[in-house]
């Protein structure tokens, strides 16, 4: 049954006329009289005794009376359901993203948006790496990913947030009067995550562009200890620049890299629209001035 001829229907109920319906309705006492007549056609009953200007409710309006008010309640709770993830009241998103970017841009993008839309809950996939995340966009696991390098992303569509740049991080009392050349950190012990990470992807490639490779001394997949490992004298580890902060807490020394070296994000998506959170979240990734640069210099 439309759900508007069954909200015309119980406005004549409470209201006792077609006219007085009409008025609380706000619409013309014919366009009542009609979505009422067409409902009765659909059911095959009359459903009111016409008694000149009132009318009373037939054995089948009786029966009818209350599942409508429980149908239209229900027809309303949808609508405002929807309403309100569509106007981010209510919601969810969920997004994959590289651990080597969840300190940054990820954590201030999503403080962000979770200050604008505070009733959307915000689901984090870990991927493992690069190809690891866009799978779970392609499949449909996440709405977006959050990326450094979607060179093998088609058929996605991608969106370039900005750059990530990386620094040196060397244990306490290391000398660094000015840039770590790439030459230099060639010959020094390095704390790197395993081959394959989009992390050790960095490394290696900026050694390979020297025509140097890198002398691991402890490999692990575990990030969070690369700092702490640094800080002990493990050796060198090469770290996005968001992590200067932390790193020079622990007694690190952070030096930058010579030549520069960073590495392009972007977010992710199916060719296909997306739900009002995932826009939200994209087009706060997108404002001037909020990570068209990732991380401090």
């Amino acid at each position: 049954m439309d759900s508007r001829r069954l909200e015309g229907f119980l406005a004549v109920v409470d209201a006792g006329s077609f006219t007085a319906a009409a008025d609380e309705l706000g619409v013309t006492q014919p366009a009542v009289s009609q979505a009422v007549a067409a409902l009765e056609r659909e059911l095959g009953v009359p459903l009111f005794h016409r008694l000149g200007r009132g009318v009373r409710l037939t054995d089948a309006g009786e029966a009818l009376a209350l599942p409508a008010r429980l149908a239209v309640r229900d027809v309303d709770a949808a609508r405002r359901a929807v309403a309100g993830v569509r106007d981010l009241v209510v919601g969810r998103l969920e997004l994959a993203c590289l651990p080597t970017l969840a300190a940054d841009p990820l954590a201030p993008l999503l403080g962000a948006f979770r200050a604008r839309h505070g009733g959307v809950t915000v689901r984090l996939l870990d991927p493992e790496d690069t190809a690891d995340a866009l799978a779970l966009v392609r499949t449909g696991r996440c709405e977006l990913g959050l990326v450094a390098d979607a060179g093998a992303a088609a058929p996605l569509v991608v969106t370039g947030l900005g750059t990530q740049s990386f620094l040196a991080a060397l244990p306490p009392g290391a000398l660094a009067p000015g840039p770590l050349r790439v030459e230099d950190l060639a010959e020094m012990p390095v704390v790197a995550p395993p081959v394959g990470s989009s992390s050790r992807d960095v490394l290696d490639a900026v050694l390979a562009a020297a025509g140097r490779v890198a002398t691991v001394v402890v490999e692990t997949a575990q990030r969070e200890a690369l700092l702490p490992l640094v800080a002990a004298g493990a050796g060198i580890a090469i770290v996005p620049a968001a992590l200067a902060g932390p790193a020079r807490l622990l007694g690190c020394v952070v030096a930058d890299l010579d030549p520069p070296v960073s590495r392009p994000v972007c977010v992710v998506h199916r060719d296909a629209p997306l739900t009002p959170a995932a826009a939200a979240f994209l087009a706060l990734a997108l404002e001037p001035g909020g990570t068209r640069r990732v991380g401090p210099s």
